[in-house]
Formats: C-alpha cells, sequence, structure tokens
C-alpha cells in the first residue's frame, strides 16, 4: 500500500481546462505539486469521468492530463461498489452523492490518502471516522 493523492471531477477538471477554473487551478496544481515531491500515487476513480467527460471536444483535455501527469485511473469493482454503497449509507446521503462515495472508497484502498476537492462538505462527511483520509479543499 501506498501514499495517494486522489482527484474529485472539479480537481481534475481545474487541472484539464484551466482558463475556465480561476484560482481552482492554482490550488489544485500545488496539491499536485506536493504529492510528487512526497512520490505519492496520483489516481482518479473511474466514476470520476463520468463527471467529466462529455465528448472529443472536452475529453481531449481530460486524457491529455491523464495521461501527461502519469495520473491512473482507478477501476471499479463489485467490492468497491458496495463499499461506496456502505459509506452512503453511513453517511445518510442518497445516490446523488454516489461518485463522491466511489472517490472515499478509492482513498480508503490506500495507507493514507489525500482527497483534493471542490465538494469538501460532503467529502468529509463520507470520509469521517478515517483517520488515514485527509480532504483538501480547491
Amino acid at each position: 500500500m501506498a501514499q495517494a493523492l486522489i482527484l474529485d471531477a472539479e480537481a481534475l477538471n481545474a487541472l484539464a481546462h484551466p482558463g475556465r477554473r480561476g484560482v481552482l487551478i492554482e490550488r489544485a496544481r500545488a496539491i499536485l505539486t506536493v504529492a510528487r515531491e512526497q512520490r505519492a500515487l496520483v489516481r482518479v476513480p473511474a466514476p470520476v469521468l463520468a463527471e467529466v467527460c462529455r465528448g472529443p471536444r472536452f475529453d481531449a483535455a481530460i486524457h491529455h492530463v491523464l495521461a501527461g501527469r502519469g495520473i491512473g485511473v482507478c477501476e471499479l469493482s463489485r467490492a468497491m461498489a458496495e463499499r461506496a454503497g456502505a459509506l452512503l449509507a453511513k453517511a445518510r446521503l442518497s445516490s446523488q452523492h454516489a461518485v463522491d462515495a466511489f472517490v472515499v472508497a478509492t482513498a480508503l484502498e490506500f495507507e493514507s490518502a489525500v482527497i483534493a476537492t471542490g465538494d469538501p462538505t460532503d467529502i468529509k462527511r463520507l470520509a469521517g471516522g478515517y483517520g488515514k483520509v485527509k480532504v483538501l479543499a480547491l
């Protein structure tokens, strides 16, 4: 197991579309730089791609960031889906927050993890009680 930086949709979008993200891009880049300096793995849960992929016109930038910055995509498994469901139940959140739950479930796969997010309130609610997961707001 290793230390990881997990990117949610807002963090990935900030890196892929810097001109549209203002100050978020600066924070996302800074977080990514620190992760690289600490030799942390940088990962995006596969369900996050459903939030950011919107066709070839937009997807090229996403694919460029993933490949160009060595960001891996964590595939979805049955165990991961069940863990995300359990996190939703524990936090008493609806399936509207499923992708956020997948972000936290992915973070829990690592020895320690930092989640870079544009939605710290819901992510903190889902990650509550798991000391090995830290949440950084963009």
